[in-house]
């Protein structure tokens, strides 16, 4: 089969199973001119004319400040497939990097992401564009992967669709699932044009060597990439020891449990309900208003293994900021300090990895003096938030 038609087939199975592209949407590409974004913008150009979905795309490659840059040819490539190419002026962030670079042997590959990302979020919020596509495919999936467990002691990768709240932008990611020989394939048979990258680091860096580690890896091992790309998706048989954890929280039996499961979860939504919804008289639509906060660090507060609260952490490592939410205590079990032992505990946890680490909450205005005993401040104006005032409070910890 063609390669354009697997490129294809694979985007038109990620958006239906991830729900990337939706009517109306304005999706900005991150094209660097690789081989790899190059593929993207003329995969999804072609998408728009089969998909049946109405939606917006603009190719947008950045002016990093790197010597010899000349996006001509991705001018030329864009107005071909009648699109216009915005070339967008980032070059403070070259004289950034070598300042950073220090006795580094590279530019600092992660400060170069970050200040990629926010460049293209600032640009899709002036545009008033909703969605920003990069071309990441599932060999650069397993890679992360890798060098996440390899360097940074965890099990994790990107994700298919991400939301940043406060840029207020969803980034997806259509090629997921397609693997880099497809995309090498297509980009040879449709005969596109490539942008040799003006990096210094460009082939220098520990993903490179993380790739070359997984393509020996294949030859020996050849079932071995389908078999990882099954695991990304396989949640269902997630076994490790995460799920046998259970934070003591003082010596009387009180322990803070993550919720992994279908019945964790029915139990961490019924008490929200029975207190939030019943006992405070929330709208049921204002208090579950999103599932997304099953994928943060939601916890059932537990007291001699009985579920008696709820409290989520959100941990933004970049800003260094923790966001305490949906804290439920059921009214039997208060006036323990129990809410008081949670969140120091949280807090005595998370400036240990995090420093300074910023810890944040919405409170109402009547537990304002709850959280000031425990040495948040007022940060803000009061607001309403599902008919009830608050006001943003601050504590910062270096711990």
């Amino acid at each position: 089969m063609k390669a354009i038609r697997v490129a294809l087939a694979s985007l038109r199975k990620a958006d239906n199973l991830y729900n990337l592209i939706n009517e109306g949407d304005k999706i900005i590409i991150g094209l660097s001119g690789g081989k790899d974004s190059v593929c993207l913008t003329y995969c999804l150009n072609l998408y728009k004319k089969f998909s049946h979905i109405n939606f917006e795309i603009q190719p947008v490659i950045l002016d990093l400040g790197f010597p010899n840059f000349d996006p001509t040819i991705l001018k030329e490539f864009c107005a071909s497939i009648g699109l216009n190419l915005i070339v967008y002026d980032a070059r403070e962030v070259y004289p950034i990097l070598k300042k950073q670079q220090g006795n580094l042997s590279h530019l600092p590959c992660s400060i170069c992401s970050r200040m990629k990302k926010a460049s293209i979020n600032k640009l899709a919020n002036e545009l008033h564009f909703n969605k920003v596509a990069f071309a990441h495919h599932v060999d650069d999936a397993i890679e992360t992967l890798f060098m996440n467990e390899i360097y940074g002691g965890r099990v994790a990768t990107f994700s298919p669709k991400m939301h940043l709240e406060k840029a207020n932008i969803t980034f997806i990611r259509p090629f997921i699932l397609l693997k880099e020989e497809d995309i090498i394939r297509a980009v040879k048979e449709e005969k596109l044009p490539v942008l040799a990258s003006k990096c210094p680091a460009d082939k220098h860096t520990k993903r490179e060597e993380i790739k070359l580690m997984l393509s020996n890896m294949y030859k020996v091992f050849p079932s071995a990439k389908d078999n990882f790309v099954t695991m990304l998706d396989n949640y269902s048989r997630y076994d490790l020891w995460g799920k046998a954890i259970n934070y003591k929280v003082d010596d009387n039996n009180l322990i803070l449990k993550h919720v992994l499961n279908k019945q964790d979860a029915l139990i961490f939504y019924n008490i929200r309900y029975k207190v939030f919804v019943e006992e405070e008289k929330i709208p049921y639509n204002d208090e579950f208003n999103s599932m997304d906060d099953l994928s943060t660090n939601s916890y059932l507060i537990c007291l001699n293994n009985k579920p008696i609260g709820t409290i989520i952490e959100n941990i933004d490592k970049e800003n260094k900021e923790v966001t305490f939410k949906r804290i439920a205590i059921l009214k039997q079990f208060r006036n323990q300090k129990i809410a008081t032992k949670v969140i120091n505990f949280l807090i005595k946890q998370n400036s240990e990895r995090i420093k300074p680490c910023s810890f944040i909450v919405n409170a109402q205005i009547n537990a304002t003096n709850f959280y000031q005993k425990l040495g948040f401040e007022i940060d803000g104006q009061e607001f309403i938030e599902a008919n009830i005032k608050h006001v943003r409070m601050k504590k910062i910890s270096s711990i």
